[in-house]
């Protein structure tokens, strides 16, 4: 059972067009980030992100600020907990392999539970939420979606796409969108064709897009130019992947929008 989330606001900030805040959640043992517009719909959206291996950093916040300011509003799950934040990339292999090799059972309640502070906040419509995920995250999103939760969709940014437990495809109720480097050194050709069979057998309304020239991490500006080190940011795919994701999200929402 998941515990009940008690709610606490921590600091507030506002940006040109953004209202954001650190919320401390799970008695105090997680602590998020929420980012909205200033003059958001009565009715507005929700999209659940789910950071990277190192946690919530500034490239988190960055990236929830970035579809709040298409009109979304946006928490980011402390899928790692307050006590454990990676200082180095060493330390966040550590931590997130608990969760990606580890326990997907524990993935997927730490998602959940950030799920519900979504759906806590002020005018987010219950009825059109998605997730987004980053490498580590982008596994979540899809780990997400094999757990049944009810949202219109999830979508996956340079993340593991294959399963321990592929027959869990069954219980995806929403569309899944993918965005893959080409180049990935990271994500084996076989993790790939087994996610693809995953899908189609249990009939999921799917896209895999594939970049050229793209290895991991395409979307993160951290991550430098050197694709030799099978990580770097790609200017191209990152711009392109983000407006697939918008256009995606805009017609997933319109279709779940109340009448």
């Amino acid at each position: 059972m998941i515990q009940a989330l008690a709610l606490l606001l921590l600091s507030s900030t506002s940006h040109a067009a953004l209202q954001t805040a650190d919320l401390e959640y799970g008695e105090g043992k997680f602590l998020g980030y929420l980012s909205r517009p200033k003059n958001v719909a009565p009715s507005a959206p929700g999209i659940l992100l789910i950071h990277n291996w190192m946690g919530i950093s500034d490239e988190t916040k960055s990236q929830a600020d970035r579809y709040a300011k298409l009109g979304y509003v946006v928490f980011a799950v402390d899928v790692f907990g307050k006590a454990a934040k990676p200082k180095t990339q060493e330390e966040a292999a550590k931590i997130a392999g608990q969760f990606r090799d580890g326990s997907r059972a524990l993935f997927r309640e730490r998602l959940i539970a950030g799920l519900e502070v979504l759906k806590q906040q002020k005018g987010v419509d219950a009825d059109r939420l998605a997730t987004l995920g980053y490498c580590f995250g982008g596994t979540g999103a899809i780990e997400l979606a094999r757990s049944g939760a009810n949202l219109k969709t999830f979508v996956s940014f340079h993340g593991g796409l294959d399963s321990p437990t592929p027959a869990d495809g069954k219980y995806i109720t929403g569309r899944v969108l993918a965005h893959h480097g080409a180049i990935d050194p990271f994500v084996k050709a076989e993790a790939l064709a087994a996610f693809e069979k995953e899908m189609k057998d249990s009939k999921v309304n799917y896209r895999l897009i594939f970049y050229p020239g793209a290895v991991h991490s395409f979307t993160d500006k951290t991550a430098g130019a050197d694709i030799s080190q099978g990580a770097a940011y790609n200017a191209d795919a990152d711009k392109k992947s983000f407006a697939e994701t918008k256009a995606h999200l805009t017609k997933v929402f319109a279709e779940g929008k109340r009448s």
